[in-house]
């Protein structure tokens, strides 16, 4: 898929269209194993889904780094792509790159409010 075909999908997605970003290749070769671990889980997570930042260390064998998995996301270089905004934390909405309004935002758009988000990503947490 190329450049083109990408910025049609993410209008599409914005337009409020459920769109699969998972044919597009993202180059992780900067990022250390734990942070391409942690992106390349993050890429499994549904359209309209929420985890946690501990559900998804759990996911990639390390339940004890939900700090160090946040830090991880906060270096996505294909934000929506890899749907870094679909995690966040037990008590809340945690944080993202563009701000919390836009993950709100992105959160709504995919049919969660955070209350809702926060609940049923708490229900699965280890």
């Amino acid at each position: 898929m190329n450049e083109c075909e990408l910025i049609d999908d993410l209008i599409r997605y914005l337009s409020g269209e459920v769109v699969d970003f998972s044919g597009y290749e993202v180059d992780l070769s900067g990022l250390t194993d734990f942070e391409r671990s942690v992106l390349c889980e993050t890429r499994k997570i549904e359209y309209g889904s929420v985890v946690t930042y501990s559900e998804l260390a759990a996911r990639i064998g390390k339940p004890n780094a939900a700090r160090a998995v946040g830090n991880a996301l906060s270096k996505n270089p294909l934000p929506i792509v890899i749907p870094c905004h679909r995690v966040v934390s037990k008590g809340g909405i945690g944080g993202y790159a563009f701000g919390v309004e836009a993950k709100r935002y992105l959160l709504k758009l995919e049919n969660q409010n955070i209350g809702n988000a926060t609940a049923t990503a708490t229900q699965s947490d280890p």
